[in-house]
């Protein structure tokens, strides 16, 4: 392929450069990166480029796509699985095509899954601060085991799948919830089971699912009533799946033992960024930090050396394949 391709990488973060680089060697495309992310206020940026690669914090809406189109940009690769950020309709109408990564290392985030829930479980976090002030005391530090406990995971797809082998092999009771039931899960020991049981029996539930309008709020306030009480909860899936609101109330109740987030439904201008020295103005952001039984990181279950370089292996790949046939498998 020409080295004039020229792709505009959007939002781009120190951390991919290296792994876009050794990716690129294969390709020689002409490799721009742009640290704003693509939103309408800057989407005159796309302008010169062959081809945008976006990520999931961007905003491709309609008329940022139109700008696109009008600008000459032949091609939308996202450099993420999760799409619900880009106006699909629009590109079609547009006859922009839209690759993503659909899977890059369900590992990864199936292995940080587990890192929150024995976070919770045990209270590290806790632990670790109280030793960096010299306090070792152990007062207030009575974890949970795991062994022989209910962990519920809603959605059995490659995450949740590697995510529900892990559980097994802690020796956990594993059920699972999903519209389409996976046989090698099921023959390995996962009970597949109504939504309503998982939640009323699970002690754990982890959530794996998509974010769609189907699963859009699937934690709400009638799902936590229906949870038995001591509950806890992981969400290394998508921010929207958990009405965050009443995810609080419940928090407040004591309802809910503890809680673990790596990604938060009003993320978007919060997360990836330093915001230190600045006053955070999400009120329920804000609030869930104040509870003692509540981790949050910041969206990096992904983040790993092999996660990385798939991901831009995937990426360059689909453009390859794109501008050299006119198809790819991760086609949208």
């Amino acid at each position: 392929m020409s080295k004039k391709i020229r792709v505009g990488i959007f939002g781009c973060h120190k951390y991919e450069k290296a792994s876009f680089s050794r990716a690129n060697e294969n390709f020689q495309f002409e490799l721009v990166w742009i640290e704003p992310r693509l939103t309408e206020e800057t989407q005159s940026l796309v302008k010169d480029f062959d081809v945008v690669c976006s990520f999931v914090e961007d905003k491709i809406t309609s008329p940022v796509l139109e700008t696109m189109k009008s600008s000459g940009v032949s091609l939308l690769a996202l450099r993420s699985a999760g799409f619900n950020h880009v106006n699909l309709n629009k590109a079609k109408e547009l006859n922009i095509p839209v690759v993503r990564v659909p899977a890059y290392s369900p590992q990864a985030i199936a292995e940080f899954t587990v890192a929150l829930l024995l976070n919770i479980s045990r209270k590290i976090h806790k632990s670790f601060m109280r030793v960096r002030d010299n306090n070792f005391s152990l007062e207030g530090l009575t974890g949970f085991n795991l062994y022989k406990k209910k962990i519920g995971i809603l959605g059995t797809g490659q995450i949740g799948a590697a995510f529900c082998k892990i559980m097994l092999g802690f020796g956990c009771e594993v059920m699972a919830y999903d519209l389409s039931e996976n046989n090698e899960l099921k023959e390995l020991g996962v009970a597949y089971a109504p939504l309503d049981q998982i939640l009323k029996e699970s002690d754990v539930i982890s959530l794996h699912l998509p974010l769609n309008p189907q699963t859009q709020h699937i934690l709400n306030d009638q799902a936590f009533k229906k949870m038995k009480e001591g509950v806890s909860i992981i969400n290394t899936g998508r921010g929207g799946l958990i009405e965050t609101k009443s995810l609080v109330q419940y928090l407040k109740t004591g309802k809910i033992r503890a809680v673990a987030l790596d990604v938060y439904e009003e993320e978007e201008g919060i997360f990836f960024e330093d915001h230190s020295q600045e006053i955070i103005q999400d009120d329920t952001l804000m609030r869930l930090m104040t509870f003692p039984n509540v981790v949050l990181t910041s969206h990096q279950a992904f983040l790993t050396e092999e996660a990385l370089q798939e991901i831009a292996n995937t990426t360059l790949g689909n453009i390859n394949d794109i501008l050299e046939t006119g198809h790819s498998a991760n086609l949208l």
